[in-house]
């Protein structure tokens, strides 16, 4: 009998379930002697061995379903060397887990630090083939992760929902969005929701084009304004510090809830405007995947299953040019995929007006 392990690891988002649907039926169409085993929690299911065996049905009827059914958790890269409280080795744990059980393959679905973990097992012998999970959009290699498109349409219709009662009040605005460390889900929510003005930490912004963009739009008849922030965004006055005296200043400063405070607080003390600040937070990772993330889902699980029956193991399954391709691990891990100030589509953005604040 061949056995597959099987987890999902880091934030959750609207596809993993369809994802592992994906894997399991092309799977189970390909082997008549399969099973599959599911690790509960991500790697640390992995690492304490607390898995289960799946059953075929447990696999239909989750295409719509959001979330995981093996459930998730961040198990920090920085730290899989570092033994744990009880001086247990996390990597020969769950190489230990892995042989006891006799795997065939470990199929992981997860973001930047969980493709890093992944390439880090393979290195240590193991067979992987990974899938891109993130609403960042940030992996490198791929040009879309399942879940981002879900979420897009989450913090896109948070923006949406923003219009009107902005129309009402004539105030600003601002709308934080999630993204981590890059702006790939603000920048299209940004676009797709109408903001006047999208905030990037790609783009460092500066504040007195961002308050003159406002003031624009004011003398233009515009009683309102939105703007898309990211939570990475940041000033080109503190992208220029280290990250030492990032941490210094901050120390120093006022602290803010996040950075679409500090902004909000900024705008007003500098215009007198009022601003209301929106951070949609988690709601951008639940609800139901899009049809769009369904369809990837199922692509994306499809070619797993295709590349362990090939036994091209070491790999992620990725999206090129609408092609389903394979990416080998070792050039995947740990690389960011982040927002090009010269792509087309922020040149396009600023073509019909909107302001990144950095011109």
């Amino acid at each position: 009998m061949m056995r597959i392990g099987m987890l999902t690891s880091g934030g959750d988002c609207q596809s993993l379930n369809a994802t592992m649907r994906g894997v399991a039926k092309a799977l189970y169409r390909m082997f008549e002697d399969i099973e599959i085993i599911g690790f509960e929690d991500g790697y640390k299911g992995l690492i304490y061995t607390v898995y289960r065996i799946m059953r075929p049905e447990e696999f239909s009827g989750i295409l719509t379903k959001g979330g995981t059914i093996l459930g998730t958790s961040r198990q920090p890269f920085k730290l899989m060397r570092t033994p744990d409280a009880d001086g247990l080795d996390k990597v020969e744990a769950m190489k230990h887990t892995y042989r006891k059980l006799k795997l065939e393959c470990l199929v992981v679905l997860g973001g930047n630090g969980s493709q890093k973990t992944a390439n880090l097992l393979r290195e240590e012998g193991l067979n992987v083939v990974s899938l891109p999970k993130t609403i960042d959009n940030d992996l490198w290699g791929t040009d879309m992760t399942f879940g981002f498109q879900s979420a897009m349409n989450v913090a896109t219709n948070a923006i949406d929902c923003i219009h009107t009662t902005a129309a009402s009040h004539g105030r600003v605005f601002i709308v934080e969005v999630m993204g981590h460390k890059v702006g790939w889900l603000t920048l299209h929510a940004g676009i797709a929701g109408g903001a006047d003005i999208i905030l990037l930490p790609e783009l460092p912004y500066d504040l007195d084009i961002v308050i003159e963009a406002l003031k624009a739009r004011t003398r233009n008849g515009k009683k309102f304004s939105i703007i898309a922030v990211a939570e990475g965004a940041i000033s080109k006055e503190n992208a220029a510090l280290s990250k030492k005296e990032l941490k210094e200043k901050k120390k120093s400063g006022v602290v803010y809830p996040s950075i679409a405070y500090e902004i909000g607080a900024m705008i007003t003390e500098r215009t007198g405007q009022e601003v209301r600040v929106t951070v949609p937070g988690h709601m951008q990772r639940g609800g139901d995947p899009c049809p769009y993330d369904r369809v990837l889902s199922t692509r994306l699980g499809a070619e797993a299953a295709m590349l362990i029956k090939n036994k091209e193991f070491g790999n992620m399954v990725a999206v090129q040019n609408n092609d389903i391709v394979s990416m080998p691990l070792a050039e995947v891990a740990g690389k960011l995929k982040t927002v090009d100030p010269q792509c087309s589509i922020v040149k396009e953005a600023k073509m019909i007006g909107i302001s990144f604040g950095d011109e």
